[in-house]
């Protein structure tokens, strides 16, 4: 169940990311994801050897357990450090390196992957521009449109004829698009890093019950046999 809950969490990661990444360059932002969702696979398979270990109580399983469940604790702990890292200046290093060019990039046709990430993150994130609409009018496509006038996924869900005309500001969403994408990306990072955190202190329990089971095989005396002559009953 841990295995899958956090394989849920970087496959969590990658499908979002999925969304924004074209205001990434640093593929390296991934770090995070790949690794808890390869922990989540090793995990599965170390609770598997676990399992059959403490049924049979075989001391070499029980240790093989404890050893693995320790590599993959410290490897969830570079997942923190990594995530932590990633929340703080980077992700909006990447973000405010590429979205000045990702704007720049927008053609407003629905088969361009640019043009699509732009219109998505305007209406998820209910914002428009780069730090506000005016930021529109310096884009190459406002001025080949010339027509005054920002994408209509700048315009408030609420209203239905909205045409994005920069005459009626009203109509279009006041906040930029840079600050909720870095808020929003940072959110993904504190998911790794709780549930990271989380089934850190779910393998602290486990390798502490396997230490208290393989105590108590140590503990336990000798199997002798009852009879030690050439014959038996």
């Amino acid at each position: 169940a841990a295995a899958g809950i956090l394989c849920y969490v970087g496959a969590y990661v990658f499908i979002t990311y999925d969304d924004y990444d074209h205001f990434f360059e640093d593929v390296y932002t991934l770090i995070p994801a790949v690794i808890i969702i390869a922990v989540g696979t090793l995990l599965f398979i170390i609770g598997l050897i676990g399992c059959c270990a403490t049924i049979r109580e075989s001391r070499c399983g029980l240790a093989t357990f404890v050893i693995i469940l320790l590599l993959v604790f410290v490897t969830e702990v570079v997942v923190v450090v990594l995530g932590y890292i990633y929340r703080a200046k980077v992700v909006e290093d990447e973000v405010d390196h590429s979205i000045q060019k990702v704007y720049n990039g927008y053609n407003g046709t629905n088969p361009d992957a640019a043009s699509r990430a732009i219109d998505y993150v305007q209406r998820q994130l209910r914002c428009c521009g780069i730090h506000n609409y005016s930021d529109w009018e310096n884009t190459v496509w406002f001025k080949q449109t010339k027509n005054n006038s920002v994408p209509l996924s700048c315009c408030k869900a609420a209203l239905s004829n909205c045409t994005g005309s920069l005459t009626r500001p009203m109509d279009l969403y006041s906040e930029g698009c840079e600050a909720l994408v870095v808020k929003k990306l940072q959110e993904i990072m504190m998911y790794v890093i709780w549930a990271a955190l989380a089934f850190a202190a779910i393998q602290l329990l486990g390798m502490l019950c396997a230490c208290i089971v393989l105590c108590r095989r140590s503990r336990d005396p000798a199997y002798e046999l009852l009879i030690t002559g050439g014959t038996y009953a």
